[in-house]
């Protein structure tokens, strides 16, 4: 029976094949970069090892079939990523120039600051959620976003913000349902936030 708990070390490599199978706004990514480590890179690894602590997953038979990562303080996450994951992040992944998918995600990747949003003091968290197809539509979305708002909640962190591909319409409305409501920053509505003490 599938169940929520919390990330443990040996679900990092769960964690990155999740986040393949679903990187391509929800659908399979494999074989669409240059390297498939790419997605998992840029976000999904550096949450699972830098806050543990607000990483959850879904565990069917000891595997992680899909998780929600969360950072409670962006300034300070995006500050280790610059000073601790970039320098590996921009070997791996040099810049060429071109106008490409691939090119689009690592510039992504070596701006870091892009997630230095202006609603930060209202929403100093973020989250990336992601699950296996075999998942979706039984309510896990909404169980992982609550357990990870009691987590943050118990913090202090008053609200936690995400951001999505204009392009994916599920997330746009599994978004809507569980009550995010678009930030002024974002493009298209894209950008949502929720407050840690709101039902879920």
């Amino acid at each position: 029976m599938p169940d929520i708990r919390p990330y443990r070390p040996e679900d990092r490599d769960d964690i990155r094949e999740i986040c393949i199978a679903t990187g391509r706004s929800g659908t399979g990514a494999a074989g669409w970069l240059e390297s498939d480590d790419l997605l998992p890179d840029i976000y999904a690894l550096p949450y699972v090892d830098f806050e543990p602590a607000t990483a959850f997953v879904v565990d069917v038979d000891g595997r992680a079939t899909g998780y929600i990562l969360g950072v409670p303080d962006t300034r300070a996450f995006v500050a280790r990523l610059r000073e601790e994951w970039l320098p590996g992040f921009e070997a791996r992944y040099p810049l060429t120039g071109e106008n490409t998918p691939t090119q689009n995600f690592v510039r992504d990747g070596r701006n870091p600051e892009r997630m230095l949003i202006p609603e930060l003091d209202a929403y100093p968290a973020h989250l990336h959620i992601d699950l296996l197809p075999v998942l979706q539509g039984q309510g896990f979305g909404r169980r992982l976003v609550r357990t990870l708002n009691e987590a943050l909640a118990q913090r202090g962190v008053p609200g936690v913000w995400l951001e999505y591909g204009p392009d994916n319409v599920n997330a746009a409305a599994f978004y809507r349902r569980l009550g995010f409501e678009p930030l002024p920053s974002g493009t298209g509505g894209t950008r949502v936030g929720m407050l840690t003490d709101a039902t879920v």
